[in-house]
């Protein structure tokens, strides 16, 4: 029963990030439970475990619905991830060693050679890239050997995904070089320049903001 659980907690977060739904839209159990094949009862879990990871909102008497997002959360989420990076990025590089080099260029050489757009849907982005874009951005903290830093990180990448994910239609973000900023996120990080590598993060979370800030996805 616990990995039943386990697997609808991951297909639903699976579809929340995707953006198959938009900001603010209800999420009704009956509908769900058909769509995951399980029952209301798993389904109700499920959401309030999303709830606790800041991806959906449990309103009482009113049920589960998709955060409403905008610009100020957004903003402070990006400060917040920018400024916990750049400690969990220091210490990575202090600690790596050869092995994560290795891994870590391992998991952008894959990155680099998968179409961040959805083949069969060019405004939408290819879920294969947004499973090793965050990839990325773990192993490349993941040395820091400091777990609390490490959940913290993968929290706010899965809450700025849903601004990503709803973003990618617009013409300003299919103008961004995305691929040159990882490369030189991995340059930095191999030359084990902390100063330059969290100065690249902050470039990095800042240009979703202006993303998201110029496709009038948020008031």
């Amino acid at each position: 029963m616990a990995s039943a659980r386990g697997a609808v907690i991951d297909a639903v977060r699976h579809d929340i990030l995707r953006g198959t739904w938009r900001p603010g839209e209800r999420l009704p159990l009956a509908e769900l439970a058909d769509r995951y094949g399980t029952s209301t009862t798993v389904v109700r879990e499920a959401l309030a475990r999303l709830a606790g990871d800041g991806l959906v909102n449990n309103l009482p008497n009113r049920g589960f619905f998709i955060k409403e997002l905008n610009l100020r959360e957004l903003a402070d989420l990006t400060e917040l991830r920018c400024v916990s990076e750049a400690l969990a990025a220091d210490l990575s590089l202090n600690r790596g060693d050869m092995q994560w080099e290795a891994d870590l260029v391992a998991v952008h050489h894959q990155l680099a050679n998968t179409p961040r757009r959805d083949p069969q849907d060019p405004t939408h982005l290819n879920e294969q890239w947004q499973v090793l874009h965050k990839n990325f951005h773990m192993m490349l903290l993941s040395a820091c050997d400091c777990q609390p830093m490490v959940k913290l990180a993968s929290d706010l990448s899965d809450a700025t995904e849903l601004y990503r994910a709803w973003a990618a239609p617009s013409v300003a973000a299919g103008a961004r070089d995305v691929e040159k900023e990882h490369q030189d996120i991995l340059d930095a990080a191999l030359e084990r320049n902390a100063k330059k590598l969290s100065k690249l993060l902050r470039e990095h979370y800042e240009a979703t903001v202006k993303v998201v800030l110029e496709s009038g996805l948020a008031d």
